[in-house]
């Protein structure tokens, strides 16, 4: 052992090696980073030859420096690699939130590749060459297409519904149904927001039955919001009553300094109902209906980026807006060009909106699905022997803990492959494909979905498949 100590080059001399020189120009390291991390390879050798776990070659031969230098390139492309990376989602759940849920159009990521390169006028009116409000960037279109008096952006849902209780109940009551005390994801419950809100929260009816007049008995002097929680990620099915949003709101305007607030979560601008998918309100319906504030997500059914969403009431907009804490939640340049550049497709019309992947993937045709999902089968199976498939009907879901009871039919590729079990498959095109293939396992087969596939997806995963069907 301590031969093999003594052998191992000094670092001075590794330095002047020509792969030391290579790896500098191609990693593009200082010479000082690049030493600080041959130092850590050399005392990681040294550390598996103390304790006799060094396999490699014996130290003082060129085997041994070549592998040095391995270990060090392995090394450089593991901690100088980005760990948010590119996947292909095939398993035809739109919002995955594991995923990364909404994928942004075109309009919205060139918009935010042009903010990000360059200058802007984020706080700036260029107009009156004063200081300006990045809550205008997004407002108008906001107001034009919700029909609210004004609106601003947060960081994300649970943000606007801290703000609003925060900044408009704080030390009051909060009147809701505990029917609607959702959690959402994480663990994060719309109960503890509230009360770390400085809100205090008064729960009425019970879990699957809530009345009007458990609201109005609970209405005290000192109700400051009468609130309504959509439960986008959950359905009560069975024996159960609650209010709608129209009567909450007729209560409320009979009160003196009580407003009417409802969280929508899921935030749909387009109706998805006349296509017969699911039951999600329509913002513009609520404002319309006299709520005072909404508040809802901008990367679910909306399309956007992350975002919090608040319409409502230019009184209370306004107080939302001078409030410290609003600072504390809001977006940056980069939120605000992608939700800016989804918005004004919504504004654009029916049409424009397709061009939202949100919309055009729930909307897209079983003919479409059926016809790429064949041809797909046809070339793979011309390609490679390896593969049994077949195509049969099955269901895509929304995800992202929106409409929970909506199935989309769909149609699916089923793959076994000749020698890798369906585990297998799915391991390797997950760990080594680049990009990342996820898809979904089912009764020992490996199941694709095209409907979250792009085209240009499609012939990447084509070409996976292959290769590991035919690695030859």
């Amino acid at each position: 052992m301590k031969e093999w100590l003594r052998s191992i080059p000094a670092i001075h001399e590794l330095q002047s090696h020509d792969a030391f020189l290579s790896l500098q120009e191609e990693s593009n390291l200082d010479h000082l980073q690049l030493t600080k991390q041959l130092k850590d390879v050399v005392d990681q050798v040294r550390d598996t030859i103390i304790h006799d776990k060094w396999a490699g070659a014996k130290p003082g031969t060129n085997r041994f420096i070549e592998e040095l230098f391995a270990i060090l390139e392995m090394n450089l492309k593991k901690q100088f690699s980005y760990t948010i990376e590119k996947v292909i989602n095939a398993t035809g759940t739109i919002l995955h939130t594991n995923l990364g849920r909404a994928r942004l159009s075109e309009n919205a990521i060139s918009h935010v590749v042009e903010t990000a390169r360059n200058y802007s006028n984020l706080e700036y009116k260029l107009n009156e060459g004063a200081r300006g409000s990045r809550h205008s960037h997004v407002e108008a279109l906001l107001k034009e297409i919700t029909g609210a008096e004004a609106a601003m952006v947060v960081n994300n849902n649970a943000s606007a519904v801290y703000l609003v209780l925060r900044a408009m109940a704080k030390n009051k009551e909060v009147i809701v149904s505990r029917g609607q005390l959702v959690e959402i994801g994480g663990s994060f419950r719309i109960s503890s927001i509230m009360e770390e809100s400085g809100a205090q929260l008064i729960e009425v009816g019970t879990t699957n039955k809530t009345h009007l007049y458990d609201y109005e008995n609970a209405v005290t002097t000192e109700t400051a919001i009468v609130m309504k929680v959509h439960t986008s990620n959950f359905k009560v099915v069975g024996f159960t009553k609650s209010v709608e949003t129209e009567t909450l709101i007729d209560l409320t305007k009979r009160l003196d300094d009580v407003i009417f607030y409802e969280d929508l979560g899921s935030g749909a601008l387009y109706d998805f109902r006349k296509h017969g998918i699911g039951d999600e309100p329509v913002v513009k319906e609520v404002i319309e209906m006299g709520a005072d504030v909404v508040t809802f997500s901008g990367d679910k059914l909306l399309g956007g980026p992350q975002a919090g969403i608040i319409a409502g009431k230019k009184e209370i907009i306004d107080c939302l807006k001078t409030h410290q804490l609003a600072r504390v939640v809001r977006v940056d340049k980069m939120t605000l060009a992608a939700l800016e550049g989804t918005l004004i497709d919504y504004a654009r019309g029916e049409k424009a909106m397709r061009n939202i992947p949100v919309i055009r993937d729930l909307l897209v045709s079983l003919n479409e699905i059926d016809e790429r999902s064949r041809v797909f089968v046809t070339n793979l199976l011309h390609r490679t022997s390896s593969f049994q498939a077949k195509i049969f009907p099955h269901t895509s879901q929304v995800g992202g803990g929106t409409m929970p009871d909506v199935v989309l039919p769909t149609l699916v590729i089923a793959l076994i492959h000749d020698s890798l079990t369906a585990e297998q498959l799915s391991r390797k095109l997950r760990t080594e494909s680049k990009p990342a293939i996820i898809a979904r396992i089912q009764k020992e087969e490996f199941i694709i979905d095209l409907r979250t596939v792009t085209l240009e997806e499609e012939a990447i995963l084509l070409e996976k498949l292959v290769n590991i069907g035919d690695p030859s």
